[in-house]
């Protein structure tokens, strides 16, 4: 249940009962809302006119930039109306002056009304940024504080200008102190461009230049995505909260037969009823909540860390993994997190995409490519990343042998050769998270260890005789522990070369779409990090592709130096600092993923590392900034049939199909791929950790646990509320099974066969990581047997891991996000 502040703000406008919704916890307590208290207009009798005039400023997304900073343009919006709202509700009503901007996007308005000035923004006004009609509807503003500030001859209406106010009242302050925050905020290192540096973030951005013109471009298209979609809410008049964000579970289910929750042993508990009330949206509410998507609250950068082929049990307690427990013990975790499938690839392709599309083997992308799935990647002309690494050339494929591409072993075989006629699919088209992001204009990267210099990104690394270093703990720079003892000792076999597939693009989560894999900065957004074994002078020796000159051996550590990191980082470490395993190394060694060989406690090391290297960061010590990290588990150790939340619950003989969601929002099932019904069926439990930057400089909870089911579609989701990249009300842009909630499933029974025979919707859907759902008193928490037994120590011969499933919901319903 949303926790709401209620502090007051005055001010010659309104009142507002003010909540930050986007760091509000779930649970109990609290009310249903926060609704603003408008008074009316002051009575301007014989009042002398005022005459406001000022500007409506954009920013302007050009789509096609290929070394992975988005393209952003400075302009004004034309024809947009210019209002004073009298009464705060966002709309112009009878009675309220308004005039219209013109062609240089200015406005002069003359009357005797105060309060704030509206913009809005009809989806023809023109933005000069771009030379293009704006497509929706967009309402900014600008607080009468701020036109005190300004002059009433030099108002600014922009996305900034909007977003002061949204703070002023969601943080129950003043405009002075939101303008100074945003100050804080923006400035510091930019983008590879400079640094930032701002005196007035509500100035007019066609007035600045460099780093800092790039820097409020960057967050005036993030804001305009927001606003507009807050806008979107307040025409459709979205009840408040989201269906998803109320405490207690989704209101639309209240009432319906074939909603249930049925424990292991047969038995029912009964779903908890929603304890919020829903109201119509208010103007003030909308603007929040589109920092808030389904309690979801919206962050500036998230780093993602994923290990792999450890389950719960191997984990939990283990002080091979000292920096994992450090985490779950003393942050936040997900205590009920369930993986795709095995072995890995379908993992990777579920977070990018929100389905494996029946993958159930680590194979290239073009492995049953077959029409209409083939291949359309083009070659790579070349060039120069953000951060200045240079990007050679690359064919229109990767090397033709299967060292680069894994399962190819034939050009004429039918499945993974030149002209696959058969086999499952693993080129997957349609829209993913690669995509999604770039559309809104957003960055989102991949940083992965050990791939060999120069090589081609879509291609798996090589066994490089000339690479050879000797593992050794002690002389690794940055390796403590994280909460600051030093690491363990670990030696690892003398000058061992460096392996083929250190770097497997199957563990990179947009390799399998189509359409990411097109994007003209696919390539500049496959980035370097740091290694342990090899460092830059190693790989500098490489004997298999020329090292391109000026090569970054380390774009991870400069990007972050330089605030160049993405808005979403999956950081995918080598096989031998990730628990996988690859090679001979004693320092890799990984036995049947027990987690007691020497390859957990490298790959411990190595998170310490990287987790140590983003917390030393001016990004992450930026209090005004939001920024996470996840550590999280590629699969477990559960075998067939061991997953929750989006999986195919009805196995493969279910008639499972991917949905096409129609404008009114039913859906109908379409022809599967071939195999489409050979995967998802999950992989067990898998642990999921969670940092974020407000515990560590600002006032977030810590030791916040979730024992509600979740999986790689639930965190899916979660990213696409985190960013605003989806819409709750259009189950259509939500990714694949992403979409797939109790309420969807309930509604669209006849397209989706594979939940027919469901006997736990609860279990079986997927919801955001938000905690508003509240389990029953009498709910045994669903753990995959395999996963909980835990695994005996062979040094100490103690049992590690054991896990007692829980029963009735957590002491705390907190949620994992919130900010404070």
């Amino acid at each position: 249940m949303t926790i709401f502040d209620k502090k007051i703000l005055l001010s010659s406008l309104t009142t507002v009962a003010a909540c930050v919704l986007a760091a509000c916890g779930g649970g109990g307590g609290g009310s249903s809302g926060f609704f603003p208290i408008t008074t009316p207009p002051t009575s301007t009798t014989g009042a002398t006119p005022t005459t406001f005039s000022g500007v409506v400023a954009a920013s302007g997304y050009v789509p096609g930039s290929s070394t992975g900073n988005p393209t952003l343009k400075a302009g004004y919006y034309q024809k947009a109306t210019v209002f004073v709202d009298a009464n705060g509700n966002g709309v112009l009503d009878s009675g309220e002056a308004s005039t219209v901007t013109d062609a240089s996007g200015k406005f002069t308005l003359t009357t005797t009304q105060t309060g704030q000035l509206v913009a809005d923004i009809g989806a023809s006004a023109i933005n000069t940024a771009t030379g293009a009609a704006a497509g929706s509807h967009l309402i900014l503003r600008a607080s009468a504080a701020q036109v005190a500030d300004q002059g009433t001859d030099k108002i600014v209406i922009s996305p900034m200008s909007s977003e002061a106010q949204r703070l002023v009242e969601a943080n129950g302050s003043s405009y002075a102190a939101e303008k100074a925050n945003l100050v804080a905020r923006l400035n510091g290192p930019a983008f590879n461009l400079g640094t930032a540096a701002f005196t007035d973030p509500l100035a007019d951005v066609n007035t600045l230049s460099g780093a800092t013109q790039y820097a409020a471009l960057y967050e005036d298209n993030q804001l305009t995505n927001r606003y507009t979609y807050a806008t979107a809410k307040l025409d459709r008049k979205d009840l408040f909260p989201d269906n998803l964000a109320v405490a207690g579970g989704d209101p639309r289910l209240v009432g319906l037969s074939g909603v249930t929750l049925t424990n292991r042993d047969g038995s029912q508990a009964t779903p908890t009823l929603p304890s919020q009330k829903q109201a119509p949206i208010t103007f003030a509410q909308a603007q929040q909540a589109a920092f808030n998507v389904e309690g979801v609250p919206a962050y500036d950068n998230i780093f993602i860390i994923v290990e792999e082929n450890k389950s719960t049990d191997v984990i939990v307690g283990n002080p091979r993994a000292a920096n994992i427990n450090y985490i779950l013990n003393n942050y936040n975790q997900l205590k009920t997190y369930y993986s795709t499938g095995n072995p890995s690839e379908p993992n990777y392709t579920a977070l990018g995409g929100g389905d494996d599309f029946g993958i159930h083997d680590d194979n290239w992308f073009g492995c049953g490519a077959a029409a209409p799935y083939d291949i359309k990647d083009v070659a790579f002309a070349g060039g120069t990343a953000s951060d200045g690494q240079v990007m050679p050339t690359q064919g229109a494929l990767p090397p033709a042998n299967s060292k680069a591409r894994s399962g190819y072993s034939d050009p004429n075989d039918l499945i993974c050769g030149d002209h696959p006629t058969g086999g499952t699919v693993h080129n997957v088209p349609g829209s993913n998270l690669f995509t999604a992001m770039s559309k809104a204009g957003l960055t989102i990267r991949t940083y992965s260890e050990s791939m060999n210099p120069g090589q081609d990104v879509r291609a798996d690394s090589i066994l490089d005789n000339s690479v050879t270093a000797t593992y050794d703990s002690s002389k690794l720079k940055g390796a403590t522990n994280l909460d600051g003892s030093a690491p363990p000792t670990l030696v690892g076999s003398p000058s061992f070369p460096a392996q083929g597939g250190l770097y497997k693009v199957k563990h990179g989560p947009s390799i399998a779409f189509q359409g990411a894999r097109s994007l003209p900065d696919f390539v500049a957004n496959n980035r370097t990090i740091f290694g342990t074994q090899y460092q830059e002078a190693d790989w500098l020796n490489s004997s298999i592709y020329p090292v391109p000159k000026g090569w970054i051996y380390d774009q991870f550590g400069k990007d972050l130096d330089v605030g160049d990191v993405g808005n979403i980082n999956f950081i995918v470490p080598d096989q031998c600092d990730d628990m996988h395993g690859v090679g001979k190394d004693t320092s890799c060694a990984n036995t049947n993923n027990d987690g007691q060989a020497a390859g957990t406690t490298r790959a411990d090391i190595y998170l310490g590392m990287v987790i140590n290297k983003i917390r030393s960061s001016a990004l992450w010590k930026n209090p005004q900034k939001r920024v996470a990290i996840v550590v999280m588990y590629d699969e477990g150790e559960g075998g067939s049939n061991g997953s929750c939340c989006g999986w195919n619950a009805g196995g493969p003989n279910s008639g499972a199909a991917p949905v096409t969601v129609d404008a009114s929002g039913k859906a109908a099932a379409t022809t599967p791929p071939p195999n489409y019904a050979g995967g998802n069926f999950g992989h067990g439990n898998s642990i999921f950790g969670i940092m974020t930057n407000q515990q560590d400089v600002g006032t977030a909870k810590k030791q916040v646990a979730d024992s509600d089911s979740y999986s790689h579609f639930s965190f899916l989701r979660t990213l696409q509320d985190m960013f605003q990249i989806a819409d709750p009300a259009v189950d259509a842009s939500y990714l694949n099974r992403t979409k797939y909630t109790e309420a969807f499933i309930t509604a669209n029974i006849l397209a989706l066969p594979e939940y027919q025979g469901s006997a736990d919707t609860h279990f079986d859907s997927v919801r955001p990581i938000n905690h508003a759902y509240v389990i029953p008193a009498n709910y045994t928490q669903k753990l995959y047997a395999n996963d909980i037994v835990g695994v005996q120590d062979p040094v100490t011969g103690k049992l590690e891991g054991q896990i007692t499933p829980q029963v009735g919901p957590d002491t705390s319903q907190n949620n994992v996000w919130a900010t404070r």
